[in-house]
């Protein structure tokens, strides 16, 4: 699938229902990694927090949530629908963070993912690089524990001024 016809557009709290759909198709609930409307709605008003919305035509097709602190900023959450993969949606959100990141002087970009996940590949080919790890952080439905893996990407910021 090509990614013709996609777009990305700003997100907010009104979208919440959005981010829960592409969330339920994207997220295998045995690891328990979508979050719940009440979850979302309150990080979603903290200072700092952006979403940004992919579409495929007027249907929902992924999204990237992320907050920013100062210089640093962490994807808190990065989904794309099954049947919207490898259509380069992911890596247009993904780009499309680290450029936002680079205008507001976003100097690092985190994130978090289970050890096990095949995210990891798309992560490291985009520039994050593993630095760190959390020991039997995540538990999956079938009570096995995983670890956590941290992960970072400088941003080449523009000179503001």
């Amino acid at each position: 699938m090509a990614s013709i016809g996609i777009s990305l557009r700003p997100g907010d709290a009104r979208d919440a229902g959005v981010v829960e759909q592409v969330m339920a198709a994207a997220f295998d609930p045995q690891w328990g990694e979508a979050w719940t409307r009440s979850q979302l709605l309150g990080v979603m008003a903290l200072p700092g927090i952006k979403l940004l919305i992919a579409e495929a035509g007027e249907e929902p097709a992924g999204f990237a949530l992320t907050r920013s602190v100062l210089d640093e900023a962490e994807l808190l959450l990065l989904g794309v629908t099954p049947e919207h993969r490898r259509a380069r949606i992911g890596s247009l959100l993904v780009e499309a963070v680290v450029a936002d990141c680079a205008a507001h002087g976003v100097e690092t970009l985190h994130l978090e993912v289970r050890s096990n996940n095949p995210a990891i590949l798309f992560y490291s080919a985009h520039g994050f690089a593993k630095c760190g790890e959390r020991r039997n952080y995540y538990k999956g439905a079938d009570g096995r524990h995983y670890d956590a893996r941290t992960y970072r990407r400088s941003i080449a910021t523009r000179a503001i001024g």
